[in-house]
Order: C-alpha cells, then structure tokens, then sequence
C-alpha cells in the first residue's frame, strides 16, 4: 500500500509540473510588431494628398505633379507603384522606418531634414507666397514689406511656411491650420488676413477659389527647391533618382511635365 501511495504521488506531481509547463513553459512569447518587410519589385512612395497641384486626390485618384513623376520613376526602375498616404508629420519617420522607400510630396530641401534623410536633385526652385482677399490688394501692394504687426497670419501646420512665419512676423498673431483649404476658407471669412504656404500650392488655391475674390501676392518670399527624400544608407535608389530626373531634363520632358500642373514656372 506504501509503494502504490508513493508511486501515485509521484504521478500527480508529474502531472501538475505538465500542466504548469503546458501553461507557462509553452506560451508564445510576445514579439515587437516590425513594419512589413520590403518588396524590392515595389517603390513604396510617401505621400500626402493634400497639397495641390503637387499631391492631391480627385476622387480616389492620386494625382498632381508628384504622382506623374512617381509612375514614371517606378517604370523607370521596373518596378509596380504602391502609394502610401501619411500625415505630413509621418513622412519622415516614416521613411526612417523603413515603411516607405521615398518621399515624392512636395518637400523643400531643407538644412534641419538633411541631418536625418538624403535628398535627390532639386527639381523645382519655389518658395512662400500669400494668399490674400481681392479687397485688401492695395493694402499689400508693397508685398512683403507691407505685413504689420497688428494683422492675423495663416500657415499650414509642420510645413516650411510656419517655420518662416514664425520666424518673421512672430509678434504678430500667427493660426496654424491643419491644411491649405482650411486656412483658405478662414481667409474668405476675414478670420486672418493672409495665408502664407507654398508658391505652387497658393496659386492652385487662388484658382480653385477665384470666384470667392481671392488673390495670390505674385512675389516670393522666400527661395526654396523641392526633392525627394531618401533614406541616406539607400545610396543606389538616391543615385537612380538623381539618373531618373538628369535624364528627364536632358531629354527635355522634365519642364513640359511641370508646366503641365504649374503654368507659372520659373
């Protein structure tokens, strides 16, 4: 009776140590989430659709002068094109983490993003320009030195645009707005005295609003160049985008294709 009691103890305490192994012994251990691996047949472009005529949706079409260039630059490379659309905020950590290989939405070149990322050859020299009501053009007929203290300044939030008005006209009431079109319709109701964004953006928005008496300040106030941006260990794509966009300008195609979205070109 002894050894039948001693050999059936042993036997639950076999059995306990399963189930507690069953249990914890044996449970999945929990990974990090990485982002999806890269498909090398594949240009995964960043963009945000919300900076025409560079960037934008019509409909569910991605379109502007950004797209143009990313169909074409995939072909190029011979690979299929995936657009990504992210908040302007997420394009370069984004890109840094490996979500997405380029950046093609309209970003200046700046001194501060070239710290994190590398940027292809400028494709287009820009700058700010003002959007402002028809009824106040004499009041700014002397552009940018006609901006006082006392007015309310509209940019788009996280751009090169509130940067500079920022740094310009900081004592003066500056409203950051979420996008161009926002600050557009708060222009119209006299809630700011001007917006301040992208040259090719401001004229596409004075067209788009030109029966609601709108006007762009046709002077720059600042100089900008728009690129793409890379991640700086991807040297080869870098090195065939800048190929990409040589060849385009040496066979002529790179300024028809900018005229085709913006008229105004420099």
């Amino acid at each position: 009776m002894i050894g039948n009691w001693f050999y059936r103890k042993v036997w639950i305490g076999l059995i306990s140590l399963m189930v507690l192994y069953g249990f914890f012994g044996c449970a999945p251990v929990e990974k990090k989430s990485m982002p999806p691996p890269s498909d090398k047949n594949v240009l995964r472009v960043g963009v945000s659709t919300n900076a025409p005529p560079l960037i934008f949706k019509q409909g569910q079409q991605i379109v502007g002068l950004e797209a143009d260039f990313a169909r074409q630059f995939a072909e190029y490379l011979g690979k299929s094109l995936q657009f990504v659309e992210l908040k302007w905020k997420d394009q370069i950590p984004a890109l840094l983490g490996n979500r997405i290989d380029i950046i093609m939405s309209g970003m200046t070149k700046t001194t501060l993003r070239q710290v994190r990322v590398a940027f292809s050859t400028s494709y287009f020299r820009s700058g700010q320009m003002a959007l402002i009501r028809n009824d106040d053009a004499m009041r700014f007929k002397a552009g940018f030195y006609s901006i006082q203290r006392n007015m309310v300044i509209g940019a788009v939030k996280n751009t090169t645009g509130e940067y500079f008005v920022q740094k310009q006209f900081g004592n003066n009431k500056i409203v950051a707005f979420s996008t161009s079109r926002e600050g557009v319709e708060a222009l119209i109701h006299g809630d700011i005295d001007m917006l301040i964004h992208d040259a090719p953006i401001i004229l596409y928005l004075a067209s788009e609003n030109e029966t609601k008496s709108v006007t762009p300040l046709f002077s720059l106030f600042t100089e900008e160049y728009l690129a793409w941006a890379i991640r700086k260990e991807n040297v080869q794509l870098l090195k065939s985008a800048n190929t990409f966009l040589e060849a385009l300008n040496r066979d002529r195609k790179l300024e028809p294709m900018i005229r085709r979205w913006i008229p105004f070109t420099n």
